[in-house]
């Protein structure tokens, strides 16, 4: 069984995958804090409760938070006994390099994602991913990532209207009954919503503009089913996405392993 670890900003998710599905997912918040032994208490107790015989042989991570990533590799070295790869790392391979800036550090997170999107849907992609950053990442013909655009996530955005306004509340992100709101509340969301859509569509046509080529949009990360919604933004929406780039990227370097 290979678990994958998908460590971000605000959240870090666990997935069991068995060769042919997720058994489970699960989720915490990201603390670099948090050792080895606190993530297998919290792990063991969950796998438990969802009465799961988890034979761990190999563990793979992507992280956007560097300080975590001792801890978690020390999480599968004591309780697993295995080596984690490390996306973004030397030793871990990728199906298809980043064709980039020279210097360049791309995020774990973009390269898993172009990975998983490439394995699905082919090439000549726009993976638009909703997470602390809204993230839109271009997948060329042969599968590599070619750059992207990064803007400030939605929560992020909501977060930073309510701390800088002292009269505006905190709101949740939800699809408006109309545009123009007759309330604080209402107006917020009616800005942060339909601003998002305009952010998505404008940026995803210039990008289409630029690449000059047919391209599909891809909508993933926790609020893409939101934005989907009565809007023909994506051409799909998959909510598993960068679960299945962790697998994606760690069958690779299995095979190379083996020649």
């Amino acid at each position: 069984m290979l678990l994958c670890i998908d460590c971000g900003n605000t959240n870090t998710v666990f997935s069991i995958w068995d060769g042919e599905r997720f058994l489970c997912t699960l989720r915490t918040a990201t603390e670099h804090t948090r050792t080895a032994d606190q993530y297998f208490t919290w792990f063991s107790t969950l796998i438990a409760h969802h009465r799961i015989e988890a034979r761990i042989t190999d563990v793979i991570i992507s992280s956007t938070v560097p300080r975590v990533v001792f801890n978690l590799r020390v999480f599968a070295d004591r309780y697993f006994n295995t080596r984690p790869l490390v996306v973004g790392k030397p030793e871990c391979l990728l199906p298809h390099p980043a064709r980039v800036d020279a210097g360049t550090n791309v995020g774990p997170d973009r390269l898993v994602n172009s990975a998983g999107a490439y394995d699905r849907h082919g090439g000549d992609l726009i993976v638009v991913d909703f997470g602390t950053a809204t993230t839109f990442d271009v997948v060329a013909h042969d599968g590599a990532y070619v750059g992207g655009v990064i803007a400030p996530g939605v929560n992020l955005s909501l977060e930073a209207l309510h701390m800088a306004a002292a009269a505006l509340p905190h709101v949740d992100v939800t699809k408006p009954q109309a545009v123009i709101g007759m309330n604080t509340v209402a107006c917020m969301q009616s800005g942060v919503f339909w601003g998002y859509v305009g952010l998505v569509r404008e940026i995803c046509a210039r990008i289409r503009g630029e690449y000059e080529r047919p391209m599909r949009i891809i909508g993933t990360g926790g609020l893409a089913p939101l934005f989907a919604q009565g809007d023909v933004l994506f051409d799909t929406v998959e909510d598993d996405l960068t679960m299945h780039g962790l697998t994606v990227i760690h069958a690779h370097n299995k095979e190379q392993e083996a020649r």
